[in-house]
């Protein structure tokens, strides 16, 4: 039996790109869809578009999580194993593992005939936003040899955003999350990794839905489609590349550029959240503290009770390479800890 992709029984959940609802567009890390079902059959239709790296599509059946391999380029029908006898009842979840490395299309589902979809339940109530880099994004958690470790060498095997820290924090938090989130990004164009030697920045991202310029044309998202009580800011450790400016010099005048546009990137969040509680942080991963000196100066100068900044107890500390499971399960649980602490609006 052929499902579409714009069934009603289908819970989506991400900033999604829905200009063909028969082709919704996932472009972000932990873009998902869920759904559960009667059968032993079960096949997702995809088209994968692929810039960088070897790309999979993660799959939580019955709680248990595996992943497919996705073609580089162009259409294919996936089959999932499903144990279990006809007509028995399953939830599954599948979730984009990486960033915008590629782009996915869902194209539809296959259940076995006589087989049905059912009610997959309301999505959570509390909704989290989080602007990031590749912490964010859980690239590289999987490598779990190289804990405190620089990172291996990989082709993108080791990312998985359900391990991100900022996934995690939405779990346990029982919320809903657009996780915007980019490997190598930095604050402002033309530093960081992302896209050299022409650098995006997150000043330029934020607000897309497509921005990976080697899949065409930049688009706008809407904002109303979609108001996080918490925004979660987690940027500011990819702006060193390529001088650590701040870390030379605080009052430097790319210094102090940076921290304007900080500061602007906070106030234009605030100016389409309004009520939104909004935490800035970084990670464990190694950096130069004046990074966090600067944020918490704009954080001070903003003097806006619901733009707060939280600091790990490993803060910039924890690891040469990119946080693993368990690095991103420590800082969800001291910012899961902090968030339920705050008065949040809607909460």
């Amino acid at each position: 039996m052929k499902i579409e992709a714009d069934n009603q029984y289908l819970l989506y959940s991400g900033r999604i790109d829905w200009a063909d609802l028969k082709a919704p567009v996932w472009v972000f890390p932990a873009t998902s869809v869920k759904m559960r079902f009667t059968g032993n059959l079960l096949k997702i239709h995809v088209r994968n578009s692929k810039a960088y790296w070897d790309n999979s599509l993660g799959i939580i059946l019955d709680g248990v999580q595996t992943r497919l391999s996705l073609p580089d380029k162009g259409e294919a029908l996936l089959e999932v194993p499903v144990p279990g006898l006809s007509h028995q009842e399953h939830e599954v979840l599948f979730f984009k593992r990486q960033d915008a490395c590629h782009e996915l299309a869902i194209l539809g589902f296959e259940i076995a005939d006589g087989e049905r979809l059912l009610y997959p339940g309301e999505p959570p109530k509390r909704r989290i936003e989080v602007y990031g880099d590749s912490v964010s994004a859980g690239e590289i958690t999987e490598a779990v040899d190289y804990v405190a470790k620089e990172d291996p060498d990989h082709n993108g095997q080791y990312s998985n955003s359900w391990y991100s820290y900022a996934w995690m924090t939405a779990r346990k938090l029982g919320a809903q999350i657009h996780d915007i989130a980019q490997g190598g990004i930095a604050m402002m164009d033309n530093t960081g990794w992302f896209y050299e030697p022409n650098a995006i920045g997150m000043e330029t991202v934020w607000n897309k839905v497509h921005y990976n310029p080697q899949f065409g044309d930049a688009t706008e998202w809407n904002f109303h489609d979609y108001i996080p009580h918490l925004v979660i800011v987690a940027i500011g450790q990819n702006d060193s590349h390529p001088i650590d400016y701040m870390k030379e010099d605080y009052n430097s005048e790319n210094s102090i550029l940076w921290r304007r546009n900080y500061k602007a990137f906070l106030e234009k969040i605030r100016s389409k959240y309004p009520g939104a509680q909004i935490v800035c942080i970084t990670t464990l991963l190694n950096h130069d503290e004046s990074w966090d000196r600067a944020i918490g100066q704009v954080v001070e100068e903003l003097k806006d009770e619901k733009v707060a900044q939280y600091l790990f107890k490993r803060n910039g500390k924890g690891t040469p390479g990119h946080p693993r499971i368990s690095e991103a399960e420590e800082m969800s649980e001291e910012l899961a800890k902090y968030i339920e602490g705050l008065q949040i609006e809607g909460w």
